[in-house]
């Protein structure tokens, strides 16, 4: 396979640099001419070479150029009225091809646009690195978000689940993988080489990422899992450096600590969940011995949550003493009925969960089975929770069942120790 796509990206180059000497004076032209150059024109040398100009001269622009560049594609490379308006008059209302062609013309020309910039060398790269881009404007400018779409739209097509290839990561790997699999890792910070070889090497430990063709030597997200004996309730046990090693034939639970999204400019295009799937499977496979399947995971707007909630007062009286205690460090007993508050009645303003996490895994099909206090001593786990951590358990016979009753009706499915915290409450 590799040699195959290193064959089509050498052919691609070599089109592109004739297509170089068949353009005329590109670096005389606007970039927005240049975008108008690609979309009107045929030839697949020159196409080539026009796209691979447009990105050399984005690469170019300052910030402030950037967010010139995306409004000029939202202004000048949005629907194309006049072919819409003569494609509703041509519409006699039946479904067929007559629809077909009224789909098509009320798409954005900067779909289009996308399209063709993907097939210039290394396209599909720079476009997840435009897109990185681009979200930074738009949480700034709202009117970018209709463009965002348009890359969003076109991602989840091409990195669809049929395209992702699933590989363990191992000592073996190449360190070029190695060193991006350090940098990614969102969740508990890689430290270094020795950390890294206790997660990938150690009989007890696996982690498995998923791959895309356009980006082979780059992770788009990976797991890193422990095999354990029972489910853990403390990641100091995970990451120790001193810790014993378990034969992985007795381990009972598979726990996965930590799930990194490698790609921001991918923000969206959802891989989780058949990673965590697609993993448990190979898990069953390799460890027959393993019945339980859990996640040890922080709750990272738990602190902040709870401070927002206690200033507006908004809070029982029972939890803001908790949370004034848990910031004047006086204790940290209690914390468990504030996030089981936090899981169970606090919901965002479309109505799902309000933590992120719990958002990922609840619509995957887990449910919220355990909460710990004091989990977490690092200092981003106290910033964020003030050390509480929780287990989602993916019990194989509910999964479906579960995603159905969160993704329809936003119902988040806890376990009894879990619900019985928030009667306490």
């Amino acid at each position: 396979m590799n040699i195959a796509r290193n064959l089509l990206n050498d052919l691609a180059l070599r089109i592109t640099e004739v297509g170089r000497g068949l353009i005329s004076a590109p670096q005389e032209k606007s970039i927005a001419e240049l975008c108008e150059s690609l979309l009107s024109g045929r030839g697949e040398a020159t196409g080539l070479a026009t796209a691979s100009a447009i990105f050399e001269r984005y690469a170019q622009l300052s910030k402030a150029k950037k967010l010139a560049f995306f409004l000029m594609l939202k202004d000048q490379f949005s629907v194309d009225k006049p072919k819409l308006d003569a494609a509703l008059a041509k519409w006699d209302g039946a479904t067929g091809a007559g629809l077909r062609q009224l789909h098509a013309a009320s798409e954005p020309r900067s779909q289009e646009m996308i399209r063709r910039l993907n097939r210039a060398p290394g396209g599909t790269r720079k476009l997840v690195s435009m897109r990185q881009d681009l979200l930074q404007f738009v949480a700034e400018d709202a009117s970018l978000k209709g463009l965002d779409s348009d890359f969003q739209h076109l991602f989840s097509s091409w990195f669809n689940r049929g395209f992702l290839d699933l590989q363990r990561i191992d000592w073996s790997t190449p360190a070029a993988i190695l060193e991006k699999i350090i940098r990614y890792e969102a969740v508990h910070e890689i430290t270094g080489w020795d950390d890294l070889r206790r997660r990938v090497a150690a009989p007890d430990r696996r982690l498995y990422a998923f791959f895309h063709p356009a980006l082979a030597d780059d992770p788009l997200i990976f797991v890193e899992v422990a095999l354990n004996e029972s489910i853990p309730g403390n990641i100091g046990t995970i990451l120790a450096a001193d810790r014993p090693s378990l034969d992985p034939k007795k381990a009972q639970t598979a726990v996965f600590y930590s799930i990194s999204n490698c790609q921001e400019g991918l923000r969206g295009i959802s891989f989780g969940n058949f990673l965590i799937k697609q993993v448990v499977e190979e898990l069953r496979r390799e460890f027959s011995a393993l019945n339980a399947f859990v996640t040890l995971s922080p709750v990272p707007g738990l602190r902040k949550w709870a401070l927002q909630q206690q200033a507006a007062g908004s809070l029982p009286e029972r939890l803001a003493k908790i949370v004034e205690a848990a910031e004047k460090s006086e204790t940290r007993s209690g914390l468990a009925e504030l996030c089981a508050h936090y899981m169970l009645v606090a919901r965002a303003s479309n109505g799902a969960a309000t933590d992120p996490v719990a958002r990922f895994h609840l619509g995957n099909g887990a449910r919220l089975e355990k909460i710990h206090e004091n989990a977490d001593a690092s200092a981003r786990g106290q910033k964020a929770s003030w050390g509480v951590m929780v287990n989602y358990l993916y019990d194989l016979q509910t999964i479906e069942r579960n995603h159905e009753a969160y993704t329809n009706a936003n119902d988040v499915i806890a376990s009894v120790a879990v619900q019985k915290l928030l009667k306490s409450s």
